[in-house]
């Protein structure tokens, strides 16, 4: 089969190449003495790809932290459920799904790839697979960010950082429609998708970020010095969320969490919930086939939304 395959960390997004590889052994996977309990294989449709991930450790180890060098990037997927390994249930072979990968096996830049079945949520036909994948990575961690960790409450205000981007466009989107009070921020540029998006306000980060608050919850995307200032932003006893390393500080009385985006077939489910009655949208930035996407990824400028390769 075709795939996006990465030999060395140290070349970056010029390194990568499409090439052909093993595809999974589906007959190996169903046999009742093999160790893929629990796996599936999908038939790739669209894949999503995040543009550090070759700077992710895990990207180039296995889960006991050895090499797994070539390596097959990508970690969102929407595809069809293909083969099932011995003992695996709640999913079929035929069944149209989305999902996301283990950051420690090959990913999604495939044909096909292997993920645990517990990861992958079934995806209805009126939602496409584009959308479906453009919506995994950028849907779970806005999710978690605003309700598992920052307990976000209907009437609530809350700040999205990179509003205009994929993950702070969920955000925005997510918080809104939970009824809270909406500020987007990112650069001037990007005031009228923000707003487009559904933040109730937009603070330019070129300007006096000092002057917002305070608020009940920060979703931080940035890090950095804007992620520690951010920190001031939030009343006493309220939370800051970040998904970009540890918190730089904490809110007076409050909380600062530092997460990585899990998998979770219930709130998937709740998202594409949101996709079909039109509360949410996705925020697609490129979209290039398996063909082209070596040079595609590498090009110089990235794009604000998400970066999808349509496979099928």
């Amino acid at each position: 089969m075709k795939a996006i395959v990465a030999t060395d960390p140290a070349a970056g997004l010029p390194g990568l190449a499409l090439t052909e590889v093993a595809q999974p052994d589906a007959a190996a996977l169903a046999a009742d003495e093999s160790w893929n309990f629990g796996d599936v294989v999908v038939e790739v449709h669209a894949s999503g790809f995040t543009g550090n991930e070759l700077e992710w450790a895990s990207t180039w180890v296995d889960r006991a932290g050895h090499d797994r060098t070539p390596t097959i990037p990508g970690h969102e997927v929407a595809g069809v459920v293909t083969a099932l390994s011995y003992g695996t249930t709640g999913l079929s072979v035929g069944q149209r799904v989305f999902g996301l990968t283990d950051w420690t096996r090959d990913g999604t830049l495939a044909e096909y790839t292997v993920v645990e079945a517990r990861n992958l949520a079934p995806l209805l036909g009126d939602i496409d697979f584009t959308t479906g994948a453009s919506v995994v990575m950028s849907g779970l961690t806005a999710w978690q960010a605003l309700f598992d960790h920052g307990h976000l409450e209907a009437g609530q205000s809350v700040l999205v950082h990179g509003a205009a981007g994929a993950v702070g466009s969920m955000g925005v989107q997510l918080a809104r429609d939970a009824g809270a009070h909406v500020i987007g921020t990112g650069r001037a540029a990007h005031r009228e998708a923000a707003l487009a998006f559904g933040a109730n306000e937009f603070v330019d980060l070129d300007g006096a970020l000092a002057d917002v608050g305070p608020v009940d919850l920060v979703f931080d995307v940035f890090g950095g010095e804007i992620g520690r200032r951010s920190v001031d932003l939030v009343r006493p006893g309220g939370t800051f969320v970040t998904v970009a390393g540890m918190p730089q500080g904490r809110p007076a009385g409050g909380r600062a969490v530092g997460f990585i985006v899990v998998p979770d077939r219930a709130q998937l489910v709740e998202i594409a919930a949101r996709l079909r009655d039109g509360r949410v949208r996705s925020h697609i930035g490129l979209r290039t086939t398996l063909d082209d996407a070596a040079s595609a990824l590498n090009a110089p400028h990235r794009p604000s939304g998400k970066i999808i390769v349509q496979v099928r």
